[in-house]
């Protein structure tokens, strides 16, 4: 039995379509796509993490459970450039003060801004006021 702890390898993605939500997160992200495998697409490993895609038969149902959040010197411009891509803003959660958008494939993650911001004693963030 090994001492040390489990690590995360990887975050895998399920996807009607892996390649369109690989292309979409590989724009985002700048890390290209640099696999294809079975049901996979990947793309380049960064910081020792990996990010895959699956095609899955099941269509995404209700809020994800796990969400990335990614940040941004300017959430507000990428907010125009995720949309530009083919994603969308979810204003349904704008009460709580996150720009919360949601990829192709209706897969949420969180635009943050680099540096520190303030919650409030609900968990509501400042940076959009």
């Amino acid at each position: 039995m090994a001492d040390s702890p489990l690590q995360i390898n990887a975050l895998i993605v399920d996807a009607a379509d892996p390649e369109r939500l690989a292309v979409f997160w590989s724009e985002l992200l700048g890390r290209p796509v640099v696999g294809r495998v079975g049901p996979y697409v990947w793309l380049q490993r960064q910081n020792g993490l990996g990010l895959g895609f699956q095609r899955s038969g099941e269509p995404k149902s209700g809020k994800n459970r796990m969400h990335f959040d990614v940040t941004s010197p300017d959430p507000a411009a990428e907010q125009q450039r995720v949309e530009a891509l083919g994603g969308r803003r979810l204003e349904e959660y704008d009460v709580g003060g996150f720009l919360v958008m949601a990829d192709p494939e209706g897969n949420e993650f969180c635009i943050i801004p680099e540096g520190a911001f303030e919650l409030d004693d609900e968990g509501r963030a400042d940076y959009l006021t």
